[in-house]
């Protein structure tokens, strides 16, 4: 499933619990997000986290926002159980 959020369209990865909610991520989802490749989204205390990740090829790389870390960081760092979800940057054809 695709969605628009602050006109970029997103694939959506992973919806667990059903917690992608467009009108909450579209009032935190800032320009400091704009050079990732994904986004995590996480409800910690009833509150919304983000958190990006990018592929090694993305100029912004660092290991510690590396894709491939996804499952290590919710499992270390978010709630046990807790709602999430990932969703990706659709890329423009050329």
């Amino acid at each position: 499933m695709e969605v628009v959020i602050n006109n970029v369209k997103y694939e959506v990865m992973e919806n667990v619990k059903d917690a992608l909610n467009i009108a909450e991520v579209t009032e935190y989802l800032t320009e400091y997000f704009d050079g990732f490749d994904y986004i995590l989204g996480d409800y910690a205390y009833g509150r919304l986290r983000l958190k990006g990740f990018n592929n090694k090829e993305n100029k912004n790389y660092k290991p510690y926002n590396a894709i491939e870390t996804l499952e290590e960081y919710i499992n270390k760092y978010c709630a046990f159980g807790c709602r999430y979800f990932v969703i990706s940057k659709v890329k423009p054809l050329k």
